[in-house]
């Protein structure tokens, strides 16, 4: 056994080595001294397994399991648990249940656009670009979650002028948006049911959004999972009492996408209100239980008067 004095010495030897000095000052959330990062403990979790997180093909398998990881609870709702009062309640078009043929279908291309395109992509991007520089320090709190914010904002832009457009000019919606319009009353699977021309269109917006700020590699998948959560959430068909829309004056969300699939040429914005506020193209949702609220049978009254006007307008004209 090491004497008193030995132990008192080694101590000491310790206490004087800066290196050791500085490891043992350091907490969890400083990867290097004096940096202190509240996300570090989680960005550390890549240690030992940085091989796989920087290679090209980590983002692509994160985002095509979580997709999976999203939707199938909500198919297990629609086909398995139509009795299940507590979360049918919430269903936005309950008159209109979701069917294993609807699902089949969404399924089937789905997996085809996975392997004829997203798995040839990944293959040259495995191939051919260089693999993630992994910083050491996490991202600071405040740039993770205005990066994130900010990149939702730019897709959300992105997104609302390719989906208007391809609404207005007729070609590009007959043949390309229109596949996703084959469904009035959507569901999970829905998500992705997308002509590849849009499949590729979002993925590029994912992917370049978060690009414009220089985001943290931790930035840029996390707003990748954010990206595929709201997208699932804005196809699901139910209007639970925490989502986003509910608390958040300028969020559209699943209740606004639903009645885009009702009514095609409204609420062209995938996540926020805004820009459909601003051109006037916004159309209130319905609600859970397929209530309609006061601002949507105003909006309806308001609507159908201005086509009384314009018919009675051409009849004197």
């Amino acid at each position: 056994m090491e004497s008193l004095l030995e132990v008192a010495v080694g101590a000491l030897i310790s206490k004087d080595n800066p290196e050791n000095n500085s490891i043992s000052e350091k907490s969890i959330c400083e990867a290097v001294p004096g940096e202190w990062r509240l996300l570090q403990p989680v960005w550390d979790l890549r240690i030992g397994y940085e091989e796989y997180v920087s290679s090209p093909l980590f983002p692509i398998v994160v985002s095509v399991s979580f997709y999976f990881a999203c939707i199938l609870p909500w198919m297990v709702f629609d086909l398995y648990g139509r009795h299940w009062n507590w979360i049918q309640r919430y269903k936005i078009q309950p008159k209109h249940p979701v069917t294993w043929e609807q699902v089949s279908r969404a399924m089937v291309l789905t997996f085809w656009n996975h392997i004829l395109y997203i798995l040839p992509v990944s293959i040259a991007q495995w191939v051919w670009t260089p693999s993630e520089v992994l910083p050491v320090l996490a991202p600071f709190l405040w740039d993770f979650c205005w990066h994130q914010f900010a990149a939702l904002i730019v897709f959300d832009f992105e997104y609302f002028a390719w989906h208007a457009i391809h609404h207005r000019v007729r070609w590009l919606y007959r043949n390309v948006h229109a596949l996703h319009h084959e469904y009035h009353s959507p569901s999970s699977w829905v998500t992705q049911y997308l002509h590849p021309w849009e499949l590729i269109s979002v993925g590029v917006f994912t992917t370049t959004s978060p690009w414009i700020f220089s985001a943290h590699f931790l930035t840029q998948i996390s707003f990748m999972l954010l990206g595929i959560l709201v997208s699932v959430e804005a196809h699901i068909g139910y209007d639970l009492p925490l989502m986003p829309h509910h608390w958040a004056p300028f969020w559209g969300g699943g209740i606004k996408h639903d009645m885009h699939h009702q009514r095609p040429r409204t609420n062209f914005e995938p996540f926020f209100n805004w820009w459909d506020r601003l051109l006037g193209t916004e159309c209130p949702g319905q609600l859970a239980g397929g209530r309609r609220p006061k601002i949507l049978e105003d909006y309806d009254a308001r609507k159908k008067e201005e086509v009384r006007r314009r018919r009675a307008g051409k009849k004197i004209n």
